[in-house]
């Protein structure tokens, strides 16, 4: 995972929203919506499925990605 993807992955689990997220980051909504697919994608490609906001969370957790007091 890109250290852009997390960045978008952590400042979406943060916020309530993609337009706050794409606000925060200064990028297009469809942007953070792609940088979401593509993560989604690569959990897909290793057999590990997250296709919810809180199966992301779970998953990044578990992968060291974002750590508890991040959120």
């Amino acid at each position: 995972m890109s250290s852009r993807e997390k960045e978008v992955l952590l400042a979406w689990i943060q916020c309530d929203s993609k337009s706050v997220v794409s606000r925060r980051l200064f990028i297009a909504p469809g942007t953070v919506n792609t940088h979401l697919t593509r993560i989604r994608c690569k959990y897909d490609e290793v057999g590990r499925t997250a296709s919810t906001k809180s199966a992301l969370l779970v998953r990044a957790l578990q992968d060291g990605l974002i750590a508890i007091d991040e959120l």
